[in-house]
């Protein structure tokens, strides 16, 4: 049989996704199970957008430009203009999601063995991402006890080697749900200016922050200009997961026709998924209101209800709609196939994500679970009771 590359092999399987069977497994016994795995809202997608794909009448389903539809991205820097972030039309690339995004920045900064530093927890996916693009994740420890603050600089500091080209940060933080502060973006960009490395910045949840907290975007950093890659997505921000659409912005230009020749291998963007992403642009300021309001809600429940169970310890995030929470057991990741296999509670049972997948230190976020608060507030309630009863009888409980 013909052999799979080293690539194929040490890929990461995703800690979102491989309990999956598990949970068909259970529904299929009868279970109710409460998702609390996966980030896909079930906020409403705006009208603008799926009314566009209503009113598609080309009659040729064309490829786009690689770098995008001009009209799509000259309202997107319109859009992030009036938000306060100073970005042109040239400064952007459309990409068939922020995954590719990251992908596309990786393989135009990188040479293979190239290593990037990221504060950990982070987004399970960048281990994969950065595996496409043969480069290493040098991983810099966030404490649950801190709430997952930015790590001090001076520990990120003394990982950076002449193979580093960049820090990696999600802003607000998925899995963790954590908000950076302007003090802290300005201690990265006072490391990234004195080492002449990258910062890469994803930004995806920028819409969802609590607390009257307010983002602060990297675009905005003073001195590093030419060192900032900017990764966006529509699939949080209007609900639209399934269109697969995403951007890298950047104001350095070198980098950006880089990029564009890796947009132009795949092609293009997809091109009824950016039509409706250029309509959901006119999504009112009372859509994202309502939306934030439900999420706060959403969160204290969750958080809070966690916080209430002997034993749990869950900071309470100020962005996104994730949080980690600690479990007085053995093994989280053994704690979460349990509750599958061999747990209910009135028919009931709950499905999160083991930490461990979101940590590339071994042995780190072993007691851990994320889980994002997307489903709605009384299945959010009964998915906390579901947990509470759960510790009473877990036999790994320490």
């Amino acid at each position: 049989m013909p052999q799979l590359s080293n690539k194929a092999i040490e890929m990461p399987a995703s800690p979102i996704r491989k309990l999956v069977p598990f949970a068909e497994q259970a529904k299929k016994t009868g279970k109710i199970v409460y998702h609390l795995n996966i980030g896909q809202p079930d906020i409403a997608t705006p009208e603008s957008a799926l009314n566009a794909i209503r009113n598609f009448d080309q009659k040729v389903i064309e490829y786009s430009h690689s770098a995008g539809f001009e009209s799509y991205r000259i309202k997107l820097a319109a859009t992030y203009q009036k938000n306060g972030i100073d970005v042109n039309t040239e400064d952007i690339i459309i990409t068939t999601g922020g995954s590719e995004a990251l992908v596309f920045a990786l393989m135009a900064t990188c040479n293979p063995n190239d290593e990037i530093i990221i504060p950990e927890p982070f987004y399970a996916n960048y281990n994969g991402f950065a595996m496409m693009a043969g480069v290493k994740v040098v991983p810099v420890i966030s404490s649950i006890e801190s709430g997952f603050a930015l790590p001090p600089i001076e520990e990120i500091e003394r990982k950076i080697t002449s193979k580093t080209k960049g820090i990696v940060i999600c802003n607000p933080g998925n899995p963790t749900g954590y908000l950076y502060s302007l003090e802290e973006l300005k201690q990265l960009a006072e490391i990234v200016k004195k080492h002449d490395i990258y910062l890469f910045a994803d930004e995806v949840y920028r819409e969802f922050c609590y607390d009257g907290a307010s983002p602060h975007s990297v675009m905005n950093l003073e001195g590093i200009s030419q060192n900032v890659v900017m990764i966006d997505s529509v699939s949080k921000r209007y609900s639209m997961c399934g269109a697969r659409i995403g951007a890298l912005i950047s104001k350095n230009e070198g980098l950006i026709s880089s990029v564009l020749k890796f947009g132009q291998a795949r092609l293009s963007p997809p091109t009824i998924d950016q039509i409706a992403a250029e309509a959901a642009l006119d999504t009112p300021d009372s859509y994202f209101e309502d939306v934030v309001a439900e999420y706060v809600e959403r969160r204290n429940i969750m958080v809070d209800g966690l916080n209430s169970i002997d034993g749990v310890f869950c900071p309470k995030p100020r962005g996104a709609f994730y949080c980690i929470a600690k479990f007085p057991v053995d093994d989280a990741e053994k704690f979460c196939q349990w509750l599958l296999e061999s747990f209910s509670y009135e028919g009931q049972t709950v499905m999160m994500a083991p930490a461990n997948g979101f940590y590339a230190s071994p042995g780190a976020g072993k007691q851990e679970a994320r889980i994002a608060y997307v489903l709605n507030q009384e299945a959010l309630k009964k998915a906390v009771i579901c947990l509470r009863e759960a510790l009473k009888i877990y036999p790994g409980r320490i």
